[in-house]
């Protein structure tokens, strides 16, 4: 049965917290992009595959970008 234990963040995974994929991140570490900061321009794949720009796409419109903290495989 895997082990799930939540760090101080409240992030879960199925590895111990003395594992040291979690353990090498130091506590000043970013999480990402800082709370109104300008991100570079990107693109990435949508769900169906099709190439979205970030930037064209929003088209100065804000944005809430979630980025979501891997599990270890």
């Amino acid at each position: 049965m895997p082990i799930h234990e939540t760090d101080h963040l409240g992030f879960e995974a199925p590895a111990p917290l003395e594992h040291p994929a979690r353990a090498s991140i130091p506590d000043d570490h970013p999480a990402g992009p800082a709370l109104g900061e300008l991100l570079p321009d990107f693109t990435l794949p949508d769900h169906l595959g099709r190439l979205v720009d970030f930037h064209e796409h929003r088209q100065g419109r804000k944005v809430v970008l979630s980025f979501i903290r891997s599990v270890l495989w």
